[in-house]
Order: structure tokens, then C-alpha cells, then sequence
């Protein structure tokens, strides 16, 4: 099957590295114009926009508000408008549940401004967009830990992946009829730079026990099921949840 995603425009969110980087290539090869977000890593996010037919960067600190806002803004005045949001971009801290109230706190609220808040802000804003357009397309990248959990170092994570599956699921049951549609992806394990920490300090060989798989899940792997997404041959599918975590967790 023969993806084509021309004439669509599309947000990726923490697209300069890792899984959203994977997401970009495959969209913008697939012939969408691809709004690159990303962070701090500037360099890379202007080597990816370079080697696609049709993308540019955006910076923003999406724990910010109004960069979540202006970040929206500025898509639309390059591009015209958005067609799918891709919410990609997270951050996971080993928060220990011994330390102090002050840091452990400090880590909690952080992990939900960037991986839940600012995905549901840009949600909402994006709605009239698409309202006024005539549909869109909700992309949510989360997480086997928003339904199997996940240690208690990671408590914040696992809650901000779950909220994230709410999110999608009401946004799906609230304005289909109005042609915007929302999905969940949800990975295990996946071979990124936010993973390598963890597969530094245990070995590769703990993750890949936990796979029914013989290799570790790479960013490459979620491509194909994002792009079939963002091209609207899935939509019926609305409110759905993908796992692609190597049989890991099997609902």
C-alpha cells in the first residue's frame, strides 16, 4: 500500500532526536510538509529539515504555555495551516519516592507540563483549526506504562502517559462528527537516547528478556503506524490505542 501524504501538513512535537525524528523521515518521505519541533537540540532539527523535500523547525519550551501557543502560531503563519498533530515529546525522570518532597515534586509537575499539559494545549488549540478547516488528526505517542505502570522511580511518567490515553479517547468521542479524529500509539521499550541511560546502567540483555521479540523495538518501528494514521485511511479507527512494545505487555 502506497502511502501519499501530500498537501498535508504536519506537527511532530520533539522531533529532532529519537522516535520523533523516525516519525518526521517517514511523513515528510511520504510527502507531507513536516513542522519540525524541537527543544534545545537545534542542530539536528536543522539536519533533519534539511534532508526532507518540505520541513522547517520550530523551537519552544513546551513546559511554557505560551510557547505551547506561539509554537501553534507560528506553524500556521509558515506552512497555513495544520493538518495532524503528532504529540511526541516527553521527558522521564527517576524521581526516588525517598528523597525530599521539594524535588520529587519539582520532577512531578515537570513530567505533566511537558508530556500531558502541553499535548492537551496544543490540542485545544488546534481545535477551531480544525474545526474551521474541516477536520484534523490527534497523533498521541504514549506509553505501555499509561496501562501496565511502571516502577515506582517512574511514577510520573506512567500517570502522564495514562492521562494522555484519556485525552485521546475524549477528544475522539467528542468531535468526530466534526471530522477530527484521535489516536494512541503506545511503545514499550524503545532504543533512543532516553532509553540508553537505563540499558547503560542493567544491560540491554534485562530489556530484551521482558520482549517476546529477539531485538529491542527501534523509533523506525512506529513509523508505518503513524504514517497510516496521519493519512486518514485509519480514521474509523478513532480512539483506538496501537501497542507496539515487542509483546512486552499484551492487553
Amino acid at each position: 500500500m502506497h502511502i501519499d501524504l501530500s498537501g498535508k501538513t504536519v506537527l511532530v512535537t520533539g522531533a529532532s532526536r529519537g522516535i520523533g525524528k523516525a516519525l518526521a523521515k517517514s511523513l515528510g518521505r511520504a510527502g507531507a510538509e513536516v513542522a519540525i519541533h524541537y527543544g534545545n537540540s537545534r542542530e539536528p532539527a536543522v539536519e533533519l529539515a534539511e534532508s526532507l523535500p518540505a520541513a522547517h523547525i520550530f523551537q519552544a519550551d513546551l513546559a511554557q504555555p505560551t510557547a505551547c501557543k506561539q509554537l501553534v502560531e507560528a506553524v500556521v503563519a509558515h506552512f497555513g495551516k495544520i493538518d495532524v498533530l503528532v504529540n511526541n515529546a516527553g521527558i522521564a525522570f527517576s524521581s526516588d519516592p525517598a528523597g525530599t518532597d521539594e524535588q520529587w515534586l519539582s520532577e512531578w509537575d515537570l513530567t505533566q507540563h511537558v508530556n500531558l499539559r502541553a499535548a492537551a494545549y496544543l490540542c485545544k488549540l488546534l481545535l477551531p483549526h480544525y474545526q474551521t478547516q474541516g477536520g484534523g488528526r490527534f497523533i498521541h505517542i504514549a506509553s505501555r506504562a499509561a496501562f501496565r505502570g511502571d516502577t515506582p522511580e517512574y511514577l510520573a511518567y506512567a500517570a502522564s502517559k495514562a492521562g494522555m490515553v484519556a485525552l485521546s479517547r475524549s477528544l475522539a468521542r467528542a468531535y468526530g462528527k466534526q471530522g477530527i479524529t484521535s489516536f494512541v500509539v503506545a511503545p514499550g521499550f524503545i532504543r533512543t537516547d532516553m532509553a540508553q541511560q537505563f540499558i547503560d546502567e542493567y544491560g540491554e540483555q534485562l530489556v530484551l528478556d521482558d520482549l517476546s521479540l529477539d531485538r529491542l523495538t527501534e523509533p523506525e518501528d512506529l513509523a508505518p503506524t503513524v504514517t497510516l494514521l496521519a493519512s486518514g485511511l485509519m480514521d474509523h479507527a478513532t480512539g483506538c490505542t496501537i501497542d507496539i512494545n515487542a509483546g512486552s505487555y499484551v492487553r
